[in-house]
């Protein structure tokens, strides 16, 4: 592990018991069936892919609000799996979450001021001066006012609510900060204020992001990696100037052809997927992909694909190239 390297998964996955009646055996539910990654300091990997992909899950995991059924998970040199609880109280601070919908995220009887307080209350010996200072300090490097300590939740438009749980998510001085789709909620003048924030907070304070949407135009401005997945696995991952540049599985290809560019002379043919998603709970023969693939040939019903180095930089899970 590199000294920029905060985080590795290897083989990571979350498996929910399903009953399915009386007297039947129990199914399983694979949200997500294996992804591998690391994260660097002052870097940012974007997780895409459509709802129920394993996102929100894999969120989860690396915020350790669940464990993982099996894979490892090395947040510096602690493998989540095998470390104690001491030591995973340690290690929770240094991974914070900003959720989608700043308004629910927030407690709307708490003043501001005391929900940024609240993480150095119980995490630190600071007292209460030190607390106050801290959380001032923090409001101040997400664009809010003094005076707007003692408001409350709903005083706020929705882009000041999203810089207060910023805030609060910076208050420990974390190395992760995980963001669960942090601008959908937004309007998109909004939008590009929040992204330039946590840009400008990454390049200040060093920290790695791994930041998940389902809205490639804004992976497409904030993120360094990419890592696209497809019914709880990586079908596609490199840096991201590449993966949009040269999208390689179909599934990529899919997703930015439905993207808008900001270019009138840009001609483009949009690929319509057919079909849903398959239930992770009966996923199908093959590549999970090839009921809905435009490519699809005989060898993607038999064997699934290993995600696999077609180039220095970008690995694909796809029969096309092997």
């Amino acid at each position: 592990m590199s000294n920029d390297t905060v985080l590795t998964a290897t083989d990571l996955a979350r498996h929910y018991p399903i009953s399915a009646g009386a007297f039947k055996s129990k199914l399983s539910l694979k949200a997500l069936a294996g992804a591998s990654f690391t994260l660097e300091r002052g870097k940012t990997l974007a997780v895409v892919g459509e709802s129920g992909c394993g996102k929100s899950t894999l969120a989860r995991l690396v915020t350790m609000i669940e464990p993982a059924t099996s894979g490892s998970l090395v947040i510096g040199e602690e493998d989540i799996a095998t470390a104690s609880m001491k030591a995973l109280a340690h290690l929770r601070p240094k991974v914070q979450i900003v959720f989608q919908d700043p308004y629910s995220s927030l407690n709307p009887r708490q003043r501001v001021g005391a929900a940024l307080e609240e993480p150095l209350l119980v995490n630190t010996k600071l007292n209460a001066s030190e607390r106050r200072a801290r959380a001032q300090e923090m409001m101040a490097n997400v664009g809010l006012r003094p005076e707007q300590f003692d408001r409350y939740p709903h005083m706020f438009s929705g882009g000041q609510r999203q810089r207060i749980a910023i805030a609060r998510a910076l208050m420990l001085e974390p190395d992760i900060l995980v963001l669960d789709e942090p601008v959908s909620a937004l309007d998109l003048s909004i939008q590009a204020q929040v992204l330039n924030l946590l840009t400008e907070l990454q390049e200040r304070m060093n920290l790695a992001y791994l930041f998940i949407s389902h809205d490639l135009s804004v992976v497409r401005h904030i993120a360094d990696d990419v890592m696209v997945m497809y019914l709880g696995r990586p079908v596609e991952q490199g840096p991201a100037k590449e993966v949009f540049a040269n999208p390689s599985h179909p599934y990529t290809q899919a997703l930015l052809s439905a993207t808008p560019v900001a270019d009138p002379n840009h001609v483009s043919e949009r690929i319509v997927l057919k079909g849903e998603l398959p239930s992770p709970m009966d996923p199908p023969n093959g590549c999970p992909f090839n009921p809905r693939c435009p490519k699809v040939f005989e060898k993607c019903h038999g064997d699934r694909p290993a995600l696999q180095n077609i180039s220095d930089n970008v690995a694909v899970a796809c029969h096309l190239f092997d």
